[in-house]
């Protein structure tokens, strides 16, 4: 299975610490040339089955900030979305993450994962994300994945072709 890459909106900095949602439940994303929707419960299973996930800078695993098998990465679903919490560690990458957090620079959060045998459902271009592997959460520097995400709050920008052309090539790139 290819792992799939998501961005999600909310990261802000609270001491040492970055706090926020990876994923929102039930919020549309337009991804290439579909409609996606998580919903609630579809990280359940990845949350409740031990497995080691990872906190990373751009989904690159050479820039790890915490990980749950340490408690460094805490996660949790509630009524929103996937809530997470990471303790950053003091290295030049923390330190420069904090920074652009503080300064409301970071560009949003992200997830990458895979979906569970039955899933998912599809309607027509809409998807639905029933069940679903974590694998990690990333803070995201500057573009998400996707339309619509941000650390601060801003109006929703028109997504262009060449918006949807890259974000194709980025899913085909992670396959």
């Amino acid at each position: 299975m290819t792992m799939e890459k998501r961005a999600a909106q909310e990261v802000r900095a609270e001491g040492r610490r970055l706090v926020g949602y990876a994923a929102t439940f039930g919020t549309e994303a337009r991804i290439a040339d579909f409609v996606e929707t998580i919903q609630p419960g579809a990280f359940t299973r990845s949350l409740s089955g031990g497995k080691d996930i990872l906190a990373l800078v751009d989904h690159d695993s050479g820039k790890v900030l915490a990980r749950t098998k340490s408690g460094t990465l805490r996660l949790s679903e509630d009524d929103r979305g996937l809530r997470f919490e990471i303790d950053v560690p003091d290295t030049t990458t923390g330190r420069d993450i904090l920074a652009l957090a503080a300064r409301s620079d970071l560009g949003g959060m992200s997830f990458g994962f895979t979906v569970d045998p039955d899933g998912e459902e599809w309607r027509g271009e809409r998807r639905s994300l029933r069940s679903v592997t974590l694998h990690e959460v990333s803070v995201v520097q500057s573009f998400p994945a996707y339309d619509g995400t941000s650390v601060s709050a801003r109006s929703r920008q028109k997504r262009t072709d060449a918006d949807r052309r890259i974000a194709l090539l980025e899913l085909e790139a992670a396959r």
